[in-house]
């Protein structure tokens, strides 16, 4: 098999279109070979029934001698097998006493029959006369030469052709496979010199619209989304080194300072509340991170339960309970007392909570946590009072560190709204943004019996970095 797998493919096309074409071409002259001997037989037998028929007319009106004239074989024998006339040369009976017996009762034939005098076996045909001397037998024969030559020519001519023929095929098959595997040789090339250090490069596509295009054109799209993929990791990591870069250079600031000479324990507690913070922060930036890479590989864990959306919402509210009066921003609840949904409570608390903080830190006014049901699904809704988002940002408000102009950056990473995205994606349903009138209303659209539960590993130490 690894001898096979190593010939190439127009090779392999054309050793099994050349056995395919054997096959057709012995096929065709066993068939052919075959019909000419049995038309030859045919014209043989119509032959040898109208010479009887003339011979046994002469016989019947008692001129036995007539019955050799004329080409071929002919004879009269009695009923004992005796010649009575025949051909010249034919001096003995060409059929024996059984034979001349069973042809005496009803009409035989002899296919092959071997005749003296004569090198060429001959097909005979014996039937019985009524003379006014008695009951005969009237042979009449035909030799098979001629035929015997037409189906020796025949079979010359394939033995000749048939090679010959599968020759021109299978070249021709080598020539088409050729060309029709050119395309795929020619993308080949290309997708050996297609690399990161160039993107842009796409494979070339054949003119004619076949499945050779098709493929080509799939494999495109398919570099498509891995440049895409690239571009996205690609800024991605830039994106993360950057973020981290800016607490680590405030940590290592706080510490030089604190380090550079000597300090008063006030200023020592100050520079340890900063070094904190600055930790903090990368804490929560890695533990974004963390959730954003194992969405991306397909292990973001959800454990999905049975939970009344004003619950929910309720335990959300408590948590932000205190921040929201310290800011002066009032958190309401709008919910129907029957709305239930499964999901995973953990992971939406932590989705509901990035919207909240993402609220207070871009937003004013009062804070809405809403509830609803609509086509089959649930829709939590966090809106609040304030600019909005621009428009420019909307289309890429869920990609990890996008943010939109300097009113709505201030603090932060760039990952909330992105980790709201790929938990609603893990519950198998989406995210969404969009400007209201007087603000700006970010929700999650949530099924409202969860598809799937997928790792069941413990995840609540992670989850509760947003409380």
């Amino acid at each position: 098999m690894a001898g096979v797998a190593a010939i190439p493919v127009r090779i392999r096309l054309t050793l099994a279109f050349a056995v395919v074409m054997a096959a057709v071409l012995a096929t065709a002259g066993l068939f052919l070979y075959v019909r000419l001997g049995a038309a030859l037989d045919r014209t043989i037998d119509r032959n040898l029934r109208e010479r009887s028929s003339d011979v046994r007319a002469l016989v019947h009106r008692g001129d036995a001698r007539l019955a050799v004239r004329g080409d071929g074989l002919a004879q009269v024998l009695d009923p004992n097998g005796s010649l009575v006339g025949g051909t010249v040369g034919l001096d003995h009976p060409l059929l024996t006493r059984a034979e001349v017996s069973r042809a005496a009762a009803a009409p035989i034939v002899v296919r092959s029959r071997s005749v003296p005098a004569s090198d060429e076996p001959a097909r005979l045909l014996a039937a019985p006369v009524e003379t006014p001397r008695g009951r005969v037998v009237v042979v009449v024969g035909e030799s098979l030469g001629e035929r015997a030559d037409a189906l020796e020519s025949l079979h010359l001519a394939l033995l000749i052709g048939g090679p010959l023929a599968l020759l021109l095929s299978s070249l021709a098959g080598y020539g088409l496979a050729s060309t029709a595997l050119r395309a795929v040789e020619s993308m080949r090339r290309e997708a050996e010199s297609v690399s990161a250090s160039e993107p842009g490069r796409r494979l070339p596509l054949p003119p004619a619209r076949d499945e050779i295009r098709r493929l080509g054109r799939t494999l495109n799209s398919m570099l498509d989304r891995l440049e895409a993929a690239l571009a996205r990791e690609r800024r991605f990591v830039s994106d993360a080194s950057h973020e981290l870069r800016t607490p680590l250079a405030a940590l290592r600031t706080e510490l030089e300072l604190a380090l550079r000479r000597e300090r008063t324990p006030e200023e020592l507690l100050d520079a340890l509340r900063s070094a904190a913070e600055e930790t903090e922060r990368l804490s929560r930036l890695a533990e974004d991170l963390l959730v954003l890479a194992r969405a991306d590989g397909g292990q973001l864990p959800v454990r999905p339960e049975r939970l009344a959306a004003r619950e929910l919402l309720a335990d959300v509210q408590g948590r932000y309970e205190l921040r929201t009066c310290e800011a002066r921003r009032p958190l309401e609840i709008d919910v129907q007392d029957d709305l239930e949904l499964s999901v995973d409570r953990l992971r939406t608390e932590q989705a509901i909570g990035n919207l909240i903080e993402n609220s207070l830190r871009h937003g004013r006014g009062r804070i809405r946590l809403h509830a609803r049901r609509r086509n089959g699904r649930v829709e939590l809704h966090v809106r609040d009072e304030g600019p909005g988002f621009p428009e420019a940002f909307l289309d890429h408000a869920f990609e990890p560190f996008s943010r939109g102009d300097q009113a709505r950056s201030g603090a932060g990473a760039g990952l909330g709204l992105a980790i709201v995205d790929v938990i609603a994606r893990a519950h198998g349903g989406a995210a969404h943004a969009a400007n209201l009138e007087g603000g700006a209303d970010v929700w999650l659209e949530l099924p409202e019996r969860s598809p799937r539960a997928s790792s069941t590993q413990d995840s609540s130490a992670e989850l509760r970095r947003n409380e």
